[in-house]
């Protein structure tokens, strides 16, 4: 490794001289990508496809599937150079539905283009088992924002399995625990999130940005479940054997910063707990970004590589046509208008930036000179600049090899505020269309990391390689909703009564859950959305039970339509227990008989009246009073100029009646 450390700003400056000249590259690489967007409707259902036009264009083909169809079958349509949209008719609401274009072009080059539409597609429930696999060395004090990460992921409607495991510990023996896991319900394990320095595998020997052949972190490993990896680490397979069965992702901030780094910088554990928080905010859309992307393309067309084109054709389907904001990448552009600056001052839903590659820069996308040529940036840039975009993809000389020191990746998971996950796209082009109806990101990680040529771009380079890897938390999904607050629940009478705070967003309803155990299993009571923020669960078995509240939005972006769901909010009621006892005093003051009681916050309150104890028709004087603290009263200044009136204070939870 320290040798590869030492040859970094070598390979850095020769890239500089061999490479072609940004003001050309930005200018041309989008041309090998169909920008694809969509607008949909429900009746008469259709699926309209725009794309934008390209004037070297002779003929575009369209093709469709279904989303797990493994080939695209014979064409739908085709059209000649000039065309820029095709509607579908033939598609019917709640369906989704994957479209190719392939265009064909006077120059030569072949264009390709992926979106994943439909019209009301319906909700994703019930996502299955995620393992988390913790290393325990550094995340000792991290024990109650892990909790919250595992009941976030409840919320988000995953089965959590824990494992802790060491750094220490080879990577074969954390991977038979996962495969354990696996083996004993194939059908519903779906996904790995490493947290923390989990021991790394090794590829065998790839050289993909031709500078060095060497081993690679290989976490697909970690995602095979066909247990075909060789047990020897020095055989480990340059390329997948088999399809990964597992979305993967990893946080890990071992070994940042590197040398230089400026004072004080968080230790690796305060890196953690700042990935959960931001991790926790984003799902529970406690900070937004507007639905931009940003793009630094300083590598160009490359032969047909075109690395950056794999952000031009991701990017429109996820924010749109006209939401690609281009930074400056020659030379001599002004500090304001570079990437990484406007990383700094803007804030964007996704960014692309390729280059030049060392471990822990990138070539002109920055405001840093290195050996005489400007435009570098840095990856402790990149935390300091504190850089504002959630989803980041890059490509460039070593980035793949992502456990160097201060590696450029991982930085963008090390920033303050916004960087969730990173991934190294451009050999190969990544496929993530997918999230724009609600799929997470570990879905498109394990897509990519299993495609060979089902998903094409004009140079189809070191498809299925054992590097492929997603930097951040594979579960994460690109549209949260505001979720509902303040969900409260109490016994009475053998039923529950719950209240919540409405979301923020313009959302159709709410689903209530329940479970006899807080990690779920969860079942939903609601057969249809509440459209009020109060349920009452009638005739609940007397025990202790979890209950969760999910909104759901109807949610229409560029790629169609969907149901999209919130995280749910929490609460835990013992359904068994009685309504409480109330202790009363009342004392005459010259406005009347006034009543104390002992109170729980939160609850209605009513006081009941009777002249004449022989009766047995008791009058609500009071009307509702709702508990601020623990103890209430209230003074009767309607009471008649009686010789007696007796009274009777009882209690209901928000929401219910006296």
């Amino acid at each position: 490794m320290s040798s590869v450390r030492a040859m970094a700003p070598f390979v850095a400056s020769l890239w500089l001289l061999l490479s072609p000249m940004a003001s050309q590259a930005e200018d041309n690489t989008w041309l090998y990508a169909v920008q694809i967007s969509a607008q949909v409707q429900a009746s008469p259902p259709q699926i309209a496809l725009t794309w934008l036009p390209d004037q070297n264009a002779t003929k575009y083909t369209i093709y469709r599937k279904s989303k797990d169809a493994t080939e695209w079958g014979l064409p739908i349509a085709e059209f000649d150079g000039a065309a820029t949209n095709y509607t579908d008719a033939d598609v019917q609401v709640g369906t989704g539905y994957e479209y190719q274009i392939v265009k064909k072009t006077s120059l030569g080059y072949t264009g390709y283009g992926y979106i994943y539409s439909a019209i009301e597609l319906p909700m994703t429930e019930d996502r299955g088992k995620l393992v988390l696999v913790v290393e325990t060395n550094a995340t000792a004090s991290l024990a109650g924002e892990l909790a919250r990460l595992q009941q976030d992921l409840v919320g988000d409607g995953w089965t959590v399995i824990p494992i802790g495991v060491s750094s220490n510990d080879t990577p074969a023996a954390v991977r038979a625990r996962i495969i354990d896991q696996y083996r004993a319900d194939p059908a519903t394990v779906d996904a790995v999130f490493l947290f923390g320095h989990v021991p790394i595998l090794e590829s065998g020997d790839i050289n993909y940005d031709g500078h060095l052949t060497r081993p690679m972190p290989a976490d697909a490993y970690y995602g095979d479940m066909n247990d075909d990896w060789p047990t020897n680490s020095n055989l480990s397979p340059s390329y997948l054997p088999s399809d990964v069965q597992l979305m993967v992702g990893r946080v890990d901030f071992f070994n940042l910063p590197g040398l230089g780094a400026p004072a004080p910088w968080p230790s690796e554990t305060d890196l953690l707990r700042n990935y959960l928080d931001k991790d926790h905010n984003w799902r529970q859309k406690l900070f937004t970004v507007p639905r931009l992307a940003l793009m630094g393309n300083s590598r160009g067309d490359e032969g047909g590589i075109a690395s950056a084109a794999s952000g031009y054709r991701v990017f429109t389907p996820l924010v749109g046509p006209g939401n690609i904001v281009e930074a400056n990448v020659s030379y001599n552009a002004p500090p304001e208008q570079r990437w990484t600056s406007m990383l700094g001052s803007g804030r964007y839903l996704w960014a692309y930036g390729c280059g030049g590659g060392a471990p822990d820069s990138c070539g002109g996308l920055g405001t840093h000179t290195i050996n005489g040529v400007p435009g570098y940036a840095l990856s402790t840039d990149v935390v300091g600049l504190d850089a504002h975009a959630v989803f980041v993809m890059l490509f460039g000389s070593w980035f793949g090899q992502w456990d160097l020191q201060d590696d450029f990746m991982r930085a963008f998971l090390a920033t303050p505020s916004c960087g969730l996950a990173c991934c190294l796209s451009g050999q190969p082009h990544w496929f993530l269309h997918h999230m724009g109806l609600g799929e997470p990101i570990g879905y498109s990680t394990r897509l990519t990391m299993n495609n060979s040529n089902l998903y094409r771009n004009e140079v189809n380079l070191f498809p299925r390689a054992a590097y492929i890897a997603l930097m951040g938390d594979p579960t994460l999904r690109m549209e949260p909703v505001a979720p509902p607050t303040g969900l409260t629940g109490a016994a009475w009478n053998g039923d529950v009564v719950l209240n919540w705070s409405p979301s923020a967003d313009p959302v159709l309803g709410y689903y209530v859950y329940r479970a006899s155990d807080p990690a779920g299993p969860f079942s939903r009571l609601t057969s249809a959305l509440l459209t009020n923020a109060t349920y009452t669960d009638q005739g609940a078995l007397p025990q202790t039970y979890t209950y969760m509240v999910r909104a759901v939005l109807l949610q229409t972006n560029p790629s169609g339509s969907y149901f999209n769901p919130s995280e749910d909010a929490f609460t835990t009621v013992n359904a068994a227990q009685p309504p409480p006892t109330i202790d009363a005093s009342v004392r005459a003051t010259p406005s009347g008989p006034q009543l104390t009681w002992d109170s729980e916050p939160g609850l209605l309150y009513h006081v009941l009246a009777n002249d004449d104890l022989t009766q047995t028709n008791w009058t609500d004087v009071s009307g509702a009073i709702t508990a601020n603290n623990s103890s209430a009263s209230w003074t009767d200044t309607n009471a008649p100029a009686a010789r007696q009136r007796f009274y009777r204070i009882t209690s209901a939870p928000p929401g219910g009646g006296p």
